[in-house]
């Protein structure tokens, strides 16, 4: 007996098949037997191994099928009606005796689906098929005349875990969606709390002379409250520090003093945009960091390309954008300086009278929450009174309507608004947190798929509620022409996790020379022969050590397509043959 125990120690159907037919041949050679052809050679030795994984998964059943017993009830193979070949091999005898179609896919062999030589089996069907999807895995396997018992939960379990399957069809990850911060919940005075973002420019003519006409640009701040979801926008003539410090003063001696600024990391606001020479302000120059620590304002920063993080003032820009096509399709003139901040101001009064639920029939409820409730303490439509009142009453019941018009906002933001934000719209479900040591693959809109390049998560950001939303990736800088890597912060929603830390999906290789092995991330196959499995770079240095057969491996090399280790000089002849 052969024993299938030390098939578990291939992680390919070519390299076992290999393997077993050089011992073949050494034996042949040993005894002085006729050599026989290499095809044969393969055929007969994919026959002893099939042979031997029955023997051992269907003893049982081999020895009813023998003494022409009936099979038990019990066993899995019986709705097979199975019979032993001439070869000596178990097949499905089924009820397609009399079609005429190829004897292997009218009377397959049966594979035990738990054994490994199943595993090798679909992976070098689906690695043939090149990686489509379980229908093509499961026909490529039938054609070859197979039949794996329980083939449709293997064939899913091995697609689920190929590396390069998930390269090319991968989910990006998600975590449950977070509750709500403070600052977006709390009642409060408006604009308190604020998301800032830039829309523009807009060209203008601003005089003519000898050669034609001078053109300028405008840009405009977007100041949204968190709270009421007021906005409020401002005109700057560039994005320079001085000119966002100016328009930051105006917005906070109209609407008050700020307490919070959010916004997203566009190169508006961070240092990065003075090495791609882009127009635009920067929150760490001076004049900006100043104004931001004399008045105790913070400001905080969501994870680059995560504009869901910042959905409640990047929905506005789009809105604000819509409203002002709709503006400049019926302004006949030429478009000035005057008639842009008219447009914005126009732009504001019509979102901020928007409702923010849903709008009541009720006939004793003619006040929709709408953001100039607030603001103004006007509501949209003005309503006359039943009575008329002497000026002595206008002004002892002033501050009375004031007080009414805020109480009916507040209340109606507790009722209304407030309880619509309750319901998750999508990432209802808790999942696995992202965990450094992950090989990740990096979103990038601009490139195609196959071109997105691959990182290693060395830092994680968890949540108040530990859940890890925000990471930080390690990446090759080969994709940006030079060798120095590259870390990147992204939120985990422009990731698609290629290998996860307490995975085994790596593909041993052959590497060109002798004694070398080499370990590819872009394959589908756990480490099986005589390679050790290695997961993570905590891992890689924990176990290098000196006098042994693993050289100490830097976070570089993990971050390329593939990396080395050498292996002991016993690398089995077997594998090399084909």
């Amino acid at each position: 007996m052969l024993g299938t125990q030390r098939f578990g120690r291939f992680s390919c159907w070519k390299r076992l098949v290999n393997a077993i037919a050089y011992v073949k041949r050494f034996l042949s050679a040993r005894n002085n037997l006729p050599e026989k052809d290499c095809l044969q050679t393969r055929k007969e030795a994919e026959s002893l191994i099939i042979k031997e994984v029955q023997s051992e998964m269907f003893p049982d059943e081999i020895e009813c099928i023998r003494l022409y017993k009936k099979l038990p009830k019990e066993s899995k193979i019986v709705i097979f009606d199975p019979f032993i070949d001439e070869n000596g091999l178990m097949r499905v005898g089924g009820r397609l005796r009399h079609a005429k179609i190829p004897a292997d896919e009218r009377h397959p062999i049966i594979i035990p689906g738990k054994h490994h030589v199943a595993l090798l089996l679909i992976r070098h069907y689906h690695e043939k098929i090149k990686h489509q999807g379980r229908h093509f895995t499961s026909g490529a396997i039938r054609s070859a005349g197979y039949w794996i018992i329980g083939e449709k939960r293997q064939v899913s379990s091995v697609l689920e875990k190929c590396v390069i399957c998930r390269k090319l069809r991968g989910q990006n990850e998600h975590q449950k969606m977070a509750d709500l911060p403070e600052n977006r919940i709390t009642p409060g005075p408006p604009f308190t709390n604020v998301g800032i973002d830039t829309l523009g420019p807009w060209s203008f003519v601003t005089r003519k002379t000898r050669g034609g006409a001078a053109n300028s640009k405008r840009w405009a701040i977007m100041f949204t409250c968190l709270i009421t979801r007021a906005i409020h926008l401002d005109v700057v003539e560039d994005l320079s520090s001085s000119s966002f410090v100016n328009a930051l003063k105006r917005f906070t001696a109209i609407r008050g003093p700020i307490k919070i600024i959010r916004s997203d990391c566009g190169t508006n606001f961070v240092g990065s945009a003075k090495k791609l020479k882009l127009d635009c302000f920067n929150v760490g120059d001076t004049p900006v960091k100043t104004y931001l620590n004399d008045n105790s304002i913070q400001w905080i920063f969501n994870a680059p390309n995560s504009s869901h993080m910042g959905g409640a003032w990047e929905r506005m820009i789009g809105v604000t954008r819509r409203i002002l096509d709709s503006m400049m399709l019926q302004h006949c003139g030429n478009l000035t300086n005057d008639v842009l901040v008219t447009f914005l101001a126009d732009v504001c009064a019509i979102i901020n009278s928007r409702p923010l639920s849903a709008i009541s029939t009720d006939p004793e409820d003619p006040y929709p929450l709408c953001p100039s409730l607030i603001l103004t303490q006007k509501p949209n439509v003005l309503l006359t009174p039943d009575v008329s009142f002497g000026s002595k009453d206008i002004y002892q019941s002033q501050w009375k309507r004031v007080q009414y018009l805020a109480d009916v906002f507040w209340k109606k933001w507790r009722e209304s608004y407030l309880q619509s934000l309750q319901s998750r719209q999508k990432w209802f479900d808790d999942r696995r947190n992202v965990e450094i040591g992950d090989i990740v693959l990096l979103k990038d809109s601009q490139v195609k798929r196959t071109e997105w390049p691959m990182g290693l998560i060395t830092k994680v950001f968890q949540s108040s509620d530990e859940k890890v939303r925000k990471v930080e990736v390690r990446v090759s800088g080969k994709h940006l022409s030079h060798e120095k890597p590259v870390t990147y912060i992204r939120p985990v929603t422009e990731l698609v996790v290629l290998i996860a830390s307490n995975e085994k999906p790596l593909t041993c290789t052959r590497g060109k020379d002798t004694g070398t092995k080499k370990i590819s991330v872009s394959g589908c196959m756990a480490i099986g022969d005589e390679v050790k499995t290695i997961h993570t770079m905590t891992e890689l240095r924990r176990r290098s050590r000196p006098n042994t057969d693993l050289e100490y491996l830097d976070e570089d090399a993990i971050l390329s397509s593939s990396f080395s280790i050498p292996v002991a000089n016993k690398v089995q002849e077997a594998g090399r043959q084909t």
